[in-house]
């Protein structure tokens, strides 16, 4: 099924009937989403989020052929990330103009699988805005944040993880999944993802695994040592299957020690200096405050991490 604008903007509409507040967006800083959501840790995860993302031919293919990424990784997340935030943070008209701007993006992206790929024949279409890649793409976000979140701080309750997973279902109504593609429950996003992994639609394209490389720091000659960092948590964090198909160097006591070291300076941080400059804006929107140039600064620091973990400085 492909996600037609009037799709779009039917759930939109759907969606905008269940907001209370419009100047809060989809979630408001009540949410979950929000609390677990907004949190610096997020960007541990970045790079398993993109490989997850990756590992489905579908979404590889329509990168490798529509987009820049191995020539600009960095940018890439950067705008992935923005895109997000912008849905998941931003106001409701703020929230609504990057979905549709998505929405407008991906139908534009469309084309072939030019080879056999798992349970993927040659010559399979794909398109940027089929319900089935988007909800892949929509669920290895939600997994990734509760991953790294229990990675750093322990297991999460179910109610906490019901609650992430249900209110990240405006996410998936600002893509223009349909309903009875989202899930209900923790329990029932987790066996997707089980089935999904354990499936042949989920599969490493050649084309997948040398944008991997770039987006670890492995595109060159030498690899950052923020690279190696990343490459190691990632290995750490990904199914083991993936990270095989990934040819990930999987060194679990660098990842460790990486993580163990974030997990320190993090703790030490004030909780509310580890919020994400988006976060930190939507506070200040809600309480009319001006954006603030210490965040777009720190915006800017942090995707110059992604930069210089891939080495494209």
């Amino acid at each position: 099924m492909i996600v037609t604008r009037a799709d779009l903007e039917a759930s939109l509409a759907a969606l905008r009937r269940q907001v209370p507040d419009p100047r809060a967006g989809i979630l408001g800083p009540r949410s979950i989403a929000w609390q677990i959501g907004g949190d610096l840790a997020v960007f541990v995860g970045g790079a398993r989020a993109a490989l997850l993302q990756l590992a489905h031919p579908m979404v590889a293919y329509a990168i490798a052929h529509h987009s820049r990424t191995r020539a600009d990784v960095a940018g890439r997340f950067q705008r992935t990330f923005r895109a997000v935030f912008a849905m998941v943070f931003g106001d409701l008209d703020q929230a609504f103009g990057a979905a549709r701007q998505v929405h407008a993006i991906h139908a534009a992206i469309h084309g072939t699988i030019p080879e056999a790929v798992g349970g993927w024949a040659a010559g399979t279409r794909y398109c940027a805005n089929d319900a089935e890649a988007l909800r892949w793409v929509h669920a290895t976000l939600v997994d990734t944040t509760l991953v790294v979140r229990e990675q750093l701080d322990g297991a999460l309750p179910d109610a906490v993880k019901d609650g992430y997973v249900i209110e990240m279902n405006r996410l998936a109504a600002l893509l223009g999944i349909p309903e009875g593609m989202r899930p209900r429950s923790h329990a029932v996003h987790a066996a997707y993802m089980r089935q999904m992994l354990g499936s042949d639609r989920i599969a490493v394209a050649p084309c997948a695994r040398d944008m991997a490389r770039f987006l670890i720091g492995r595109g060159g000659d030498h690899q950052p040592s923020l690279g190696r960092i990343a490459e190691a948590v990632t290995a750490l964090l990904l199914p083991p299957p993936l990270t095989a198909a990934f040819a990930l160097r999987a060194t679990p006591r660098r990842a460790r020690i990486g993580l163990a070291a974030f997990g320190r300076i993090r703790r030490c941080v004030p909780p509310r200096a580890r919020r994400i400059p988006a976060l930190r804006e939507a506070e200040r929107r809600l309480t009319g405050q001006p954006p603030s140039r210490i965040g777009a600064w720190a915006e800017r620091r942090l995707y110059g991490l992604a930069q210089r973990t891939t080495g494209r400085v």
